[in-house]
């Protein structure tokens, strides 16, 4: 935050913060001293002569004071990070041609599974990353100010009419009159009003840049509403702000590194526990079912994504999520599952014999890809990028499967890495955070950064009908993941709570039985 020490435009306004009433706040769009605006946000939120009640529709420090602290927007996020996220944005977007820039960022919609009855919700990442929101069908409206340039900018949230009838189904919403306690935002107004006021900022911009992903929005109700102004004959140009808010996305915080390291530790475990409690045969929707336990009573919200819980032959199937068989007497399972705490995914693949101890050919081929992971986890610490890391994956892998007797000794360096893809048909790495696959728009070719999260995860996929591997081989996969933050000296394992050494394996799996 000290970074952004400059000069500041404040204005003085009169609202009112979560559970206080707070008579003057300042609303800085800093040019400067971001860093005291945001211990100002956090105060005003905390600070205050009298409490008072607040309609919310998520969590609050006085709703739920084991989820969110005073000054809190979110577990463990500050109104002061959020202010600073969406500084750093408006920072970017004022270095892109034009004067002046407004980001529209929609809420996802609640979805159905049939009538009446709604799936999970979860809210739209980036929106969640810039302001906290975890209600459907709001919209976050950053924009310049009239005489300003970026950063400098007014944030709006956009909130979808009182609803008693609809409260009485869903519970409350928090209204244009709460948003800037809730969320730390400089004004609240009704989702009925927001055409109108682009269409304003339209003509006191003159024609600003507008940020807005079009293509793919996430919230089709609000895209229709959207459309007419879109299409209304506005003189300005249209960008998607993706690119910029996954940039910012993936260099994680010292508060983000923290929920980092709490999701995957809670996923380490759980794999941990599960293979403590297997015992052959198992179905595999019985493991589903005990890894979801575990992770939800070590305080996850669910798990991050349908889990593979794949036995025998199935494990060459790479996204294998029916967990629908059985998995029989010296059959191994692979395991790939996730803990979602608080906004942030784990994302850890462990495989195991369920009968509590490899078989000769299996052991073979779990060492060859631990062996593989250890080299890429260690090529981590020279900050190399993600292709980078699948070359080195390939080099290797290629070799222990000429160790295997699996790929002929004759081959080139060429040959070998083609011939390891086709046994290793995914890459080895990709981004986690928020998304299990997180920040896709971040390019390969860049450079790891201290602060960035990756997975790293080879495999050995043997399919029962390759007719150039030895027999013994036959049918067998293999993958393990871990999650790696990437640091200033080296690497940090976050999943290390997991065990993964064949030994430790043998010992641990069934032990809930011995």
């Amino acid at each position: 935050m000290e970074a952004f020490r400059m000069s500041v435009f404040c204005v003085k306004t009169t609202t009112r913060y979560l559970g206080f009433s707070v008579v003057k706040r300042r609303m800085c769009h800093s040019v400067s001293q971001i860093g005291e605006h945001n211990q100002d946000v956090s105060r005003l939120a905390q600070e205050g002569q009298t409490k008072r009640f607040i309609r919310a529709g998520q969590p609050t420090p006085l709703t739920h004071p084991h989820l969110v602290q005073p000054g809190e927007v979110t577990f463990g996020i500050s109104y002061g990070e959020y202010s600073e996220r969406r500084h750093k944005l408006m920072e970017r977007l004022g270095k892109e041609e034009g004067k002046h820039h407004v980001v529209i960022l929609p809420a996802t919609p609640k979805r159905y599974m049939i009538d009446k009855i709604p799936y999970l919700y979860r809210q739209d990442t980036d929106m969640l990353y810039m302001s906290g929101c975890l209600e459907p069908d709001c919209i976050l409206v950053l924009h310049t100010l009239p005489g300003k340039r970026a950063p400098v900018h007014k944030s709006v949230m956009f909130i979808p009419h009182h609803d008693p009838c609809q409260e009485l189904w869903d519970g409350p919403r928090t209204g244009p009159s709460d948003a800037s306690g809730v969320w730390g935002v400089d004004a609240g107004l009704p989702l009925s009003e927001l055409t109108h006021y682009l269409g304003q900022l339209e003509s006191d911009l003159n024609s600003p840049t507008l940020w807005y992903h079009s293509q793919c929005s996430p919230n089709p109700g609000i895209h229709r509403q959207l459309q007419g102004w879109l299409l209304g004959g506005r003189q300005g140009g249209m960008e998607s702000p993706k690119f910029h808010i996954h940039a910012l996305r993936v260099i994680k915080s010292p508060a983000e590194i923290e929920l980092m390291r709490k999701t995957c530790r809670i996923s380490g475990e759980s794999i941990a526990a599960t293979m403590r409690a297997t015992r052959a045969p198992v179905m595999e929707h019985q493991l589903f079912a005990v890894v979801d336990y575990q992770s939800r009573m070590r305080g996850a919200d669910y798990l991050a994504y349908p889990p593979v819980v794949a036995g025998g032959p199935r494990g060459n199937i790479i996204h294998y999520i029916n967990n629908n068989q059985v998995i029989n007497p010296g059959e191994m399972v692979l395991m790939d599952a996730g803990s979602e705490f608080r906004g942030y995914s784990g994302d850890v693949t462990r495989t195991w014999p369920v009968s509590g101890e490899f078989t000769s050919a299996q052991r073979d081929v779990y060492e060859a890809v631990h062996e593989v992971q250890e080299a890429v986890i260690t090529a981590c610490r020279h900050h190399p990028t993600l292709d980078q890391l699948f070359s080195a994956m390939c080099t290797r892998l290629g070799k222990v499967l000429q160790e295997l007797c699996i790929l002929p000794l004759n081959f080139t360096e060429g040959q070998l890495m083609r011939a390891a893809y086709g046994f290793c048909p995914h890459h080895v790495s990709h981004f986690l955070g928020m998304d299990v696959h997180d920040t896709p728009l971040v390019p390969r070719n860049r450079p790891l950064e201290p602060g960035c999260i990756i997975t790293v995860e080879p495999g050995i996929y043997i399919s029962g009908n390759n007719v150039n591997v030895p027999s013994r081989y036959l049918g067998i996969g293999v993958r393990l993941e871990d999650d790696v933050l990437i640091t200033e000296d080296g690497v940090e394992v976050l999943s290390n709570s997991c065990p993964k050494h064949p030994d430790e394996i043998e010992a641990i799996v069934g032990a809930d039985y011995k």
